[in-house]
């Protein structure tokens, strides 16, 4: 098999269905920030901290999910999709990890050692992915889970950037207005 089709030459490309789209169209704008999303995530590892390298391989597995999901406009029920369990499991670890933190008093500014600075840039991204996302749902149907589910993970990894900050000994910093 070879890299390259030259089937994306004209600025088309395959959804999962075989249908082919616009590289433009809103949803290869989704899936596409989802898979910048992965890739960024990719960079943070390893983060120095086991469990948090761990959680994040599976957060990454799980965004090959999300993207299969969202590359497929009439899915099967045997089909990858993102569901209740993958927003549930997000859910737990926030609330396992927030336990670790002092309790959040007001904003935080991005940065911190270089874990916590990349985990509040690949949130940052996520965030991105999610309004992309919204912005599909408006036009076509999804599976609503997907946007659930790119919301919590933006609130882990800012949890998680907190986590790594504070692990590394790296002070948070409060805005000044």
């Amino acid at each position: 098999m070879t890299i390259y089709t030259g089937r994306g030459d004209d600025g088309e490309t395959d959804l999962r269905d075989m249908s082919r789209v616009s590289k433009s169209s809103h949803r290869i704008e989704a899936y596409g920030t989802v898979d910048e999303a992965n890739a960024l995530i990719g960079t943070v590892r390893p983060t120095g901290h086991d469990d948090l390298d761990a959680l994040l391989e599976t957060v990454q597995n799980h965004l090959h999910v999300v993207q299969a999901d969202l590359a497929n406009p009439d899915p099967d029920p045997d089909d990858p999709a993102v569901d209740s369990d993958h927003v549930e499991a997000l859910e737990a670890r926030i609330d396992e990890f927030d336990g670790e933190l002092e309790p959040l008093r007001s904003f935080v500014l991005p940065g911190g050692g270089r874990a916590g600075a990349a985990l509040h840039h690949a949130r940052t991204v996520v965030r991105r992915a999610e309004r992309r996302t919204v912005d599909l749902a408006r036009s076509e149907p999804i599976n609503e889970t997907v946007v659930t589910y790119l919301n919590r993970l933006s609130d882990l990894l800012f949890t998680l950037g907190r986590v790594a900050n504070a692990r590394d000994g790296e002070p948070e910093e409060s805005p000044s207005y």
